[in-house]
């Protein structure tokens, strides 16, 4: 297994994993949200590899307070497998080499096997409420409502 930052020749394989995990949502539109991140940190979004296949992914960035991670998928023939693990362990020390004091992710409330993984590798629930608010709509719909 290899482990190393996206190339652009990735973005298809990348986009059908994220797909067949359950990962995208008709408000982020995948392309779009690796454009993004091509512009901004690019060596923190990583792929992992077996043989000609991208396994599994992780996008983390840092913007000077806090880490974060999106888009940890593991194609589900290798989950727990410790590829997961391998992936975060990789993207922490990434944000640690960039003097990164604290991650932080987002998890669906109804997906209680994930909760577990990070909480196996250490992550707690913080006392916060998440808030977002979307500034630029991905979907091509103008009915839509904008936010998550």
């Amino acid at each position: 297994m290899e482990i190393r930052a996206f190339e652009l020749t990735d973005e298809s394989a990348v986009i059908a994993l994220w797909m067949r995990c359950g990962l995208t949502q008709p408000w982020n539109d995948p392309k779009k949200d690796i454009e993004r991140k091509l512009c901004v940190q690019p060596h923190l979004f990583l792929v992992s590899i077996i043989g000609q296949e991208i396994v599994a992914t992780v996008m983390a960035g840092y913007e000077g307070h806090r880490g974060w991670i999106n888009y940890l998928a593991v194609a589900p023939q290798y989950q727990r497998q410790g590829i997961g693990k391998l992936m975060m362990l990789e993207a922490e020390q990434l944000l640690v080499e960039v003097g990164c004091p604290k991650i932080n992710l987002q998890v669906r409330t109804t997906n209680s096997e994930v909760m577990k993984f990070y909480q196996h590798l250490g992550y707690v629930v913080d006392d916060v409420i998440s808030l977002g608010k979307r500034l630029e709509s991905d979907e091509s719909r103008s009915d839509v409502m904008l936010s998550d």
